[in-house]
């Protein structure tokens, strides 16, 4: 407690914020994103130095009511790449008047409110009958993919690949051992993509580490690991043949990287974009089309889905005392 409102700390998070829970925030969150309309400004990023950027992210949530932002450094640490690279807090401010109602770690809210949003649009994106998983990274996000698409659906393995093996292998054996899950690590990009159902890509690669050769029809592939202009994780070919979903069209626009990349290359236009994922939730649009389609949910990461995050953190604390 601090000045009359909760702080909660990055354990106080992993107790929590549980996969379940977070996952039908966000679906949520998300859903009313799309309801209401209402207008959500764009992050600001700020390059401070090379590979250190510092960014805010303002939003309203309207169900349940409150407001806030997100205040992070986004700084990559080679020494130590099992560690998110987002540091900062979560305020969450209550509509009726005003108050700060609390705040929580940023780190550990990104982590796994990241992943929820990817379990949601696989949960509507991806085949009912999907059941092989590949992520491509082997960091943080890569841990909190595993746990929260294994919640929407029944995986019969986990493929990893990482730039290094040996952290791969490391980072199966352990994910293995904590899930009860059949994972392995794979030394090809291509074997792992050419044997999922669903591929999730989190890595901080400036290059596309996928590409639309090795996908095959009928997967869904979770963009995740580049939220600003510049690094690119799949090459324009897969955005080309995909169906494409974002969190917010607005948001993609201006900052999906690799959708702009296509386009700025002229192989697609704006309207690529099919709509947003609360869109595919209320019914408004269709996600997948017919089995063998390809489909993209290009996660940027959106005020509203932290917010929902820390209000569910706060309601369980509540409830625990």
């Amino acid at each position: 407690m601090n000045n009359g409102f909760p702080v909660y700390g990055p354990e106080d998070v992993r107790k929590l914020l549980d996969y379940g829970g977070c996952i039908a925030a966000v679906r949520e969150a998300m859903s009313q994103f799309a309801r209401d309309g209402t207008p959500q400004p764009l992050r600001s990023i700020f390059e401070l130095e090379q590979e250190k950027l510092f960014g805010i992210m303002p939003g309203t949530l309207s169900a349940p009511e409150g407001f806030g932002a997100k205040i992070i450094s986004v700084f990559e640490n080679p020494h130590h790449p099992g560690r998110a690279a987002h540091r900062g807090l979560v305020v969450l401010f209550r509509r009726e008047d005003g108050e700060v109602a609390c705040i929580a770690d940023a780190e550990e809210v990104t982590k796994i409110r990241t992943a929820a949003s990817s379990a949601v649009a696989t949960d509507a994106l991806a085949r009912p009958d999907a059941t092989s998983l590949a992520v491509f990274g082997c960091g943080a996000q890569a841990e909190s993919h595993v746990r929260a698409i294994s919640k929407v659906r029944h995986l019969q393995r986990v493929l990893i690949w990482g730039r290094s093996l040996s952290s791969a292998r490391e980072f199966a054996s352990r994910m293995a051992a904590e899930t009860n899950l059949v994972i392995h690590a794979i030394e090809s990009p291509e074997a792992a993509a050419r044997n999922a159902d669903i591929i999730c890509t989190v890595t901080s690669s400036p290059t596309p580490v996928l590409f639309g050769k090795w996908v095959r029809p009928g997967t869904h592939v979770n963009v995740v690991g580049s939220s600003r202009p510049g690094p690119i994780e799949i090459d324009p070919e897969l955005v080309v043949q995909s169906r494409y979903v974002a969190d917010s069209r607005r948001s993609a626009l201006a900052t999906a990287s690799e959708f702009l990349a296509a386009r700025d290359a002229g192989l697609i236009r704006d309207d690529h974009i099919v709509g947003e994922i609360g869109e595919v939730l209320l019914g408004r649009i269709r996600g997948r089309t017919s089995v063998a389609e390809i489909t993209i949910y290009k996660s940027l990461g959106h005020i509203v889905q932290d917010l929902a995050a820390v209000t569910y953190i706060h309601e369980r604390a509540k409830q625990k005392k």
